[in-house]
C-alpha cells in the first residue's frame, strides 16, 4: 500500500514557530508531529511513503530519509492549490490501495483491517458537538453519500480527520483530472472532498470508520492539548535531574539538565535543553533553549531560545531572547 502525507501548507497559525520549520517538524511530546504520524503508521504494510512538501521541504526530506527506511518519495508543490492538486502530482505512478493522511493531526486507526486492504473506500471520522468547524460525512445506512466542508446546517455530526482509504488510487486520480478540466473548486483550491464526492457520483463506495483517536496540531492551544494527551498516553520520559521536584507526566529529552526546578505536569523539554530555578507547566520547551528564573505554564517556546524573568506565558521561536527585570 502507498502512504501518502500531505505536509506543504505554511503553518500560519502555528507562527513565529513556523518561520524557521515547517509545520509537520514542529514538536510535541519528544518528537515532530510527523514522526509521530508516521510512527504510528509503522504496523501498516507501506510500500511507498510519499510526502508532498512545499514550504522548507528539504527539512521534512532530510528528517524523514534520516530516520525512516522504507521506499520514499518526495514531491513538491510549489503553488498552494489545494489537497487534491498536492495527491495529483502522484498521478503518473499511483496504483493499487491508497492512503492519504493530512500532515497536521494524530489519528488512531484500525491498521489490521487496512492491511486486509479493503474492496471499499474508508473515511475516517469523529463525532463532534460542533460540525459547523469541520468537513462532515452524510450517511445513507452505512454508505457514505455526501461530503460537506463546514456546514452551516446540521446535516451531520460525523467530522472528517483528514485520513482516507481509496482502494485504487488511479480512480481518485481520474476524480482529480476531472475536477482540474472542469475547474472545480472550494473557495479557490481543489479540495479532495470534492474528488471523493465525484467518485462516489460515479458509484465508488466509502464508508466511515470511528477513530479511537484523533488530536489536532494545528495551533497553539491545540499543540499544547496534543502534547498533554500524549504524554499522559505513554509518551513521558524520565531523566537526570537535579535538586528538582518532577510532576508526572513530562517527557525530558536526551541531554537535558533540570536544576532545581518544579518541571510539570505535562511539560515536554527538548533534547540539550536547560532549566534552572524555574516553576514550569503545561508547556513545550524546545531543543537546546535555556530558561532561567522564569514561572511558565501554556508556554511554547522555540529551539535555542532563552528566556529569563519571572511569571510569563510565552510563545516564542526559534533563537528568541526574553529577559524580565
Amino acid at each position: 500500500m502507498k502512504v501518502m502525507i500531505l505536509t506543504a501548507g505554511l503553518g500560519t497559525r502555528l507562527r513565529p514557530h513556523t518561520y524557521s520549520k515547517p509545520k509537520p517538524l514542529v514538536s510535541v511530546a519528544g518528537k515532530p508531529v510527523l514522526a509521530h504520524i508516521i510512527d504510528e503508521l509503522l504496523d501498516i504494510q507501506i510500500d511507498e511513503l510519499i510526502c508532498v512538501t512545499g514550504y522548507l521541504g528539504d527539512q521534512i526530506e532530510s528528517y524523514v530519509r534520516g530516520r525512516y527506511t522504507m521506499p520514499l518519495r518526495f514531491l513538491v508543490q510549489k503553488e498552494m492549490r489545494g489537497q487534491a492538486d498536492a495527491i495529483y502530482l502522484a498521478k503518473d505512478s499511483a496504483d493499487g490501495p491508497m492512503l492519504v493522511v493530512f500532515g497536521d493531526g494524530l489519528v488512531g486507526v484500525d491498521k489490521a483491517r487496512l492491511n486486509a486492504h479493503p474492496a471499499e473506500g474508508i473515511i475516517y471520522c469523529q463525532e463532534v458537538d460542533d460540525p459547523s468547524r469541520f468537513g462532515v460525512a452524510v450517511l445513507d445506512g452505512d454508505r457514505i453519500t455526501r461530503l460537506v466542508e463546514k456546514p452551516s446546517t446540521p446535516v451531520s455530526k460525523l467530522a472528517v480527520v483528514g485520513f482516507y482509504y481509496v482502494p485504487e488510487a488511479r480512480r481518485l486520480m481520474d476524480a482529480i483530472g476531472f475536477m482540474m478540466e472542469h475547474n472545480i473548486q472550494t473557495k479557490g483550491e481543489y479540495y479532495l472532498a470534492d474528488a471523493i464526492q465525484i467518485m462516489i457520483e460515479r458509484g465508488e463506495v466509502f464508508h466511515t470508520e470511528i477513530v479511537s483517536m484523533w488530536r489536532d496540531c494545528g495551533t497553539i492551544d491545540a499543540l499544547l492539548d496534543t502534547n498533554r494527551y500524549l504524554l499522559a498516553h505513554g509518551h513521558n520520559r524520565d531523566g537526570a535531574v537535579a535538586n528538582s521536584v518532577i510532576v508526572p507526566p513530562v517527557h525530558i529529552g536526551a541531554g537535558a539538565r533540570v536544576e532545581n526546578t518544579v518541571l510539570g505536569p505535562h511539560v515536554s523539554l527538548g533534547a540539550g535543553a536547560v532549566v534552572r530555578n524555574a516553576v514550569i507547566s503545561d508547556s513545550i520547551i524546545n531543543t537546546g533553549a535555556q530558561i532561567t528564573g522564569a514561572i511558565l505554564t501554556g508556554s511554547v517556546i522555540g529551539d535555542y531560545a532563552v528566556v529569563t524573568g519571572t511569571g510569563q506565558e510565552l510563545n516564542i521561536g526559534d533563537a528568541s531572547s526574553i529577559r524580565i527585570r
